[in-house]
């Protein structure tokens, strides 16, 4: 993968998450946007939060991005986590709908 520029919804959803910025965060995703990490899915906003307040955000997440590729409305971005839950390498593929992120897969 190469480090290209990201579509604008997902760079706010990757700087809200490492501003600690849960409101920016959700405001990236659509209304029925949703997370899915490793095969449990949170949709809607207030399930992404409840998400996010545990495992993500809560747990002061700072990802570092060191490379991304986009095929059609799909960006997969690899990054360096961070923070008081995971630490290590991951891949997030965000899928765009309409401007907003409609799901944000964490794949690897």
């Amino acid at each position: 993968m190469t480090h290209a520029p990201l579509p604008i919804p997902v760079a706010a959803a990757l700087e809200a998450a490492n501003a600690g910025a849960i409101e920016d965060f959700l405001h990236a995703f659509a209304a029925d946007g949703a997370v899915d990490d490793w095969g449990r899915e949170f949709r809607g906003h207030d399930a992404i939060r409840g998400w996010s307040d545990a495992e993500f955000i809560g747990k002061q997440v700072r990802l570092e991005v060191t490379a991304c590729r986009t095929e059609g409305d799909t960006t997969t971005v690899s990054a360096q986590v961070g923070g008081n839950g995971y630490n290590g390498p991951s891949d997030f593929a965000f899928t765009v709908r309409d401007d907003r992120v409609a799901l944000m897969r964490i794949t690897g």
